[in-house]
């Protein structure tokens, strides 16, 4: 199973180079980069942090100013809504992990260009690859293209479950975008509420007394 997910990830995240799949060796390349020109106008790359075991990842799209400062994800506004969404649903920051499509913010927070997109998601691979989840929650539409629908459009396809590989796929609303249009915020509910079932169900279930994983606040067993 393991050899199958990281042979989908590698059609699904294309790369040009071997990558180590090594926790520190993963956050030294990430620190040394300069696969794009946003290696030169960053503060520090934001590389992802929570449990190195989550049964749930969330990606957004990349950093923004307080992430570039602190060179960690999700901590300004957006990063304080998303805990009070995760909270919502009673499942705290720590208990799943988060990182980014790009690792350096682009100027003035525009969304990430293809090529730099690309020069990245190596990275992700590698995170990924680590982690091992069985739930991806895509943030917003610059996570969507990436992982799962490269034309899709996140106010039509959010909400609809995609499966890969034994890994299931949800888009949602990035948190910015909550903030900026708060009538976003009952659909974001919606898919909040099939994240949660989602998890319940997975916790559940038991693939031929071979496959058991036990999601609870402030817990993960494998």
């Amino acid at each position: 199973m393991a050899m199958q997910y990281l042979c989908w990830m590698r059609r699904r995240l294309p790369i040009s180079e071997p990558m180590h799949y090594d926790w520190q060796d993963l956050i030294r390349q990430v620190a040394a980069c300069d696969r794009c020109l946003l290696c030169q106008t960053r503060t520090h790359p934001a590389f992802g942090e929570g449990n190195p075991n989550a049964m749930v990842m969330l990606v957004g799209e990349g950093p923004g100013r307080d992430e570039d400062l602190t060179g960690r994800p999700f901590v300004g506004p957006a990063g304080q809504l998303l805990d009070r969404m995760l909270a919502a649903i009673d499942i705290r920051r720590e208990d799943v992990y988060i990182a980014n499509v790009v690792k350096c913010r682009p100027p003035n927070n525009r969304n990430p260009e293809p090529e730099e997109a690309r020069a990245c998601l190596p990275y992700l691979r590698g995170q990924f690859a680590l982690v091992r989840p069985k739930i991806v929650l895509c943030l917003g539409s610059v996570a969507m293209k990436h992982l799962m629908l490269p034309e899709g459009k996140i106010s039509r396809d959010r909400g609809i479950w995609m499966e890969k590989k034994g890994v299931w796929f949800l888009a949602t609303y990035h948190p910015a975008a909550l903030l900026r249009d708060e009538r976003k915020k009952r659909e974001a509910w919606a898919d909040l509420q099939l994240l949660r079932e989602k998890i319940r169900e997975l916790t559940e279930k038991n693939e031929g007394g071979q496959y058991v994983r036990t999601f609870q606040v402030g817990q993960y067993q494998e």
